[in-house]
C-alpha cells in the first residue's frame, strides 16, 4: 500500500455518547480509495492490490457496509491493521504510544502525528512495542489485550466491561491485584 490514510479516522459531530467505533482495515480503505476516489473498476483495482477480483469484491463490500453503518448510526470510524505492508519508515511516539509512518522520505520527521510530541523514535525492530510485555489492560476488570500498533491503549475499550484500557505496567498490575484483595 503506497497511500495509507494520513489520519486515524473520523468522529461524528453532535453526539455526546461514544458508541463502539467502526474499524476499517487498511485494505478496506485502499479498496474504497481505488474504486470510489480513483474511479478504477474492480478488475483494475484488484490487480493494483495484487488480489483476485472476488477477494477484492468482498473487501470492497465490507468497507462500504462499515461506512454506511458509521453514517447511519453516527459511529466513529477508525483505520487500522489488516494484511497490508507499507513502503515507508515507521516511527513510534514515546509519549502517547502512537505508531505512524512517514511516506515523504526526503523530509525529516520531527513530531508525533497524533499528539505533536518530539519524543519519537524510528522503528528499529527491537522496540518495546514489539515485546510481549506491551499489552493493554482494563483497570476495572483486569482483562488484557495485545496492543495494536498505531492505537494507544487509552483509545481501546475493554471487551468485557466497556472501560477505557491502559498500558500494562508491572507496577499497575500489582496495584490492581492489591485493590481487588482489599475489596
Amino acid at each position: 500500500m503506497n497511500n495509507p490514510p494520513h489520519f486515524k479516522g473520523f468522529i461524528p459531530i453532535g453526539l455526546t455518547e461514544e458508541n463502539h467505533p467502526v474499524v476499517i482495515n487498511f485494505e478496506e480503505y485502499e479498496a474504497i480509495r481505488l474504486s470510489d476516489f480513483e474511479l478504477n473498476g474492480q478488475v483494475e483495482a484488484s490487480k493494483i492490490m495484487g488480489i483476485s477480483r472476488p477477494t477484492y469484491t468482498r473487501i470492497y463490500e465490507s468497507a462500504r457496509r462499515k461506512v454506511a453503518e458509521a453514517f447511519i448510526l453516527g459511529k466513529t470510524i477508525i483505520f487500522e491493521g489488516g494484511k497490508v505492508y507499507f513502503d515507508s519508515e515507521w516511527y513510534s511516539c514515546n509519549r502517547c504510544g502512537c505508531w505512524f509512518n512517514h511516506t515523504e522520505k526526503e523530509q525529516s520527521i520531527l513530531n508525533c502525528s497524533l499528539c505533536g510530541s518530539t519524543e519519537i523514535e524510528q522503528f528499529s525492530g527491537n522496540s518495546i512495542y514489539e515485546s510481549p510485555e506491551y499489552i493493554c489492560i482494563c483497570p476495572k476488570c483486569g482483562n488484557e489485550k495485545i496492543h495494536l500498533p498505531g492505537m494507544p491503549c487509552k483509545n481501546e475499550t475493554c471487551s468485557t466491561c466497556g472501560s477505557q484500557m491502559i498500558q500494562k505496567i508491572e507496577d499497575q498490575e500489582q496495584q490492581m491485584k492489591s485493590k481487588k484483595c482489599n475489596k
